[in-house]
């Protein structure tokens, strides 16, 4: 699943941690940023207000459903609920496949990554790890010179993920004890600053008035000290979510006896196979899918939470991604179940350095374009050039060769401008990626009635698939072909600008934006709004 791990040093505490952290700006966006206008209000958003007020205003529109690949949805969001779409052929809670899909009570979405006895899949390995483990055997101390020519591929493929897996393992698994060490000792030093000042609310205040000629103390203050060097709070939120991840990434994501896919009961080795899971589509953890969901198609104007690019959508969820790299089967079957059940937009939010079974995602995605449902496709968080490395799914077919004509792959945006407009986490490619849109500190709707500002490509693709609904919603006339080409051709241009590419060090030189993406251009739905008017429908001969 695409994340973003930003690098820091903790020093004197234990070496060569990261942290996904980001340090806190000291400006603040307005929540609302990234459907805002660039000229009206100063700021690299979408127009998606100004559109609403001044192009689509009085004008009729379609239901169109957009389809949420990802961790999952809470589908009972205040500011959801009214906007998740409905089976209309299946009754629920019958245990019947009433419309004859191949999928029970699937209401609401489908869950392939749960089980028939509704358990579902939380974690799971990295494609990486799985190829480490399944070639380890076969190929582990073998040279070049002892493969057969048939075995070459695989051979290759398993030194690449080894390489990749044990710089990993070497990077997290020294951390572990001692980042949960610190987080114990942690928890000890706040209770006792706390109990010392006998309050609830420790304040940076507070601790630097803290008298150090007891050892005790001393110590417990700088443990306090250190800790908000890095994370800038005192409070034990962020530094618990560190050590969740390091936990994450040790016990599961690169664990070569961790495989929960039992839980599923399928047989995973049959690549056709399509009907399993559950309808489930919350799951344990659906953090990522319901901001991604609210990006798109929070409710609009009710004065709760925040507002949606898209008005009059629904959304289907579909669970097919865990903490960890999705499998490729589940991709495929998840395309295809949103392609079947009337999705004409489906957000992907999610990525991965390795694609062992591409060929099916690959049938899947030229499904998709022959039923003329648009894929909106998260370009990754690593700071790469994915024209020079692999990021799947990806547009290009394996054995075609060619690039899929209802594919948009999109990059983040910074609501800062100038020097610092791209997200300093996002990937990029003039051939690649074809645009860019607001991913940083986005505000959306998260599990349980909350709301969060997270950063990301991921969320930076919902606020294109937004733009892809409104335009198939009051212009139901055109094609995925065609919403694509005007998505593209109606990006903003910076042609002069200059920017820090990203994971660029400090002093080094400025790149153009115009040379990180196809177009060259950020969304925008304004711009958008009118290129589709002056396309009209087509008139069949008679």
């Amino acid at each position: 699943m695409s994340k973003h791990f930003k690098r820091l040093i903790f020093s004197g505490i234990f070496a060569c941690a990261t942290t996904w952290v980001a340090a806190q700006s000291a400006e603040e966006p307005p929540k609302n940023w990234f459907n805002l206008d660039p000229k009206t209000d100063k700021v690299n958003g979408v127009s998606t207000e100004k559109s609403y007020q001044e192009l689509l205003k009085g004008k009729p529109s379609q239901t169109v459903i957009v389809a949420i690949i990802d961790s999952g949805v809470d589908i009972e969001h205040e500011d959801l609920k009214d906007k998740i779409w409905k089976n209309p052929r299946e009754i629920p809670n019958n245990g019947i496949d009433d419309d004859g899909n191949g999928y029970i009570d699937d209401v609401h979405g489908w869950n392939f990554i749960g089980g028939k006895d509704g358990k579902h899949v939380n974690q799971d390995t990295y494609e990486f790890t799985r190829i480490y483990v399944k070639f380890k055997n076969k190929f582990e101390g073998k040279k070049e010179a002892d493969i057969s020519p048939a075995d070459k591929k695989d051979y290759e493929i398993f030194l690449k993920a080894k390489k990749i897996y044990e710089k990993k393992w070497e990077e997290y698994k020294p951390q572990q004890e001692p980042v949960n060490t610190f987080y114990v000792n942690f928890q000890y030093a706040k209770k006792l600053l706390e109990a010392y000042w006998n309050t609830e609310e420790l304040t940076m205040e507070m601790l630097e008035e803290t008298p150090t000629k007891d050892a005790q103390i001393e110590r417990a203050k700088n443990i306090l000290m250190q800790s908000y060097s890095i994370f800038g709070s005192l409070d034990e939120s962020k530094l618990k979510e560190y050590k969740d991840y390091i936990d994450e990434q040790v016990n599961y994501n690169l664990n070569i006896d961790f495989d929960p896919r039992s839980i599923v009961g399928d047989n995973y080795e049959d690549k056709k196979e399509r009907f399993y899971g559950n309808n489930d589509v919350k799951g344990p953890d659906a953090k990522h899918g319901t901001h991604v969901a609210g990006i798109v198609a929070a409710k609009r104007g009710n004065g709760i939470g925040m507002e949606g690019v898209a008005e009059n959508v629904r959304i289907m969820p579909i669970r097919a991604i865990p903490n960890g790299d999705e499998r490729d089967k589940d991709v495929a079957n998840a395309i295809r179940y949103a392609v079947d059940n009337g999705a004409k937009v489906i957000n992907m939010s999610f990525g991965k350095s390795f694609s062992p079974e591409k060929e099916i995602v690959d049938e899947a995605i030229r499904y998709a374009e022959q039923k003329g449902v648009l894929l909106i496709h998260a370009a990754g968080n690593d700071s790469e050039n994915i024209d020079e490395g692999e990021h799947y799914p990806r547009k290009e077919s394996l054995n075609e060769r060619k690039n899929a004509t209802h594919w948009i792959e999109v990059g983040a945006l910074s609501w800062k401008g100038g020097e610092d407009a791209v997200g300093n986490f996002s990937n990029f490619g003039k051939k690649s990626v074809d645009v860019f849109s607001p991913g940083v500190d986005i505000y959306s709707t998260t599990p349980e009635n909350t709301y969060q500002s997270l950063n990301g490509t991921s969320m930076a693709a919902p606020v294109t698939a937004g733009i892809a609904a409104v335009l198939f919603s009051y212009y139901p006339h055109l094609t995925a072909v065609q919403v694509r080409d005007i998505i593209l051709k109606s990006t903003i241009k910076m042609p002069n600008l200059k920017v820090k590419k990203p994971g660029a060090e400090e002093g080094d030189a400025l790149v153009n934006f115009g040379d990180l993406s196809v177009t060259g251009g950020v969304v925008n739905l304004y711009e958008a709004i009118k290129l589709a008017e002056s396309i009209k429908p087509t008139i069949p001969k008679r």
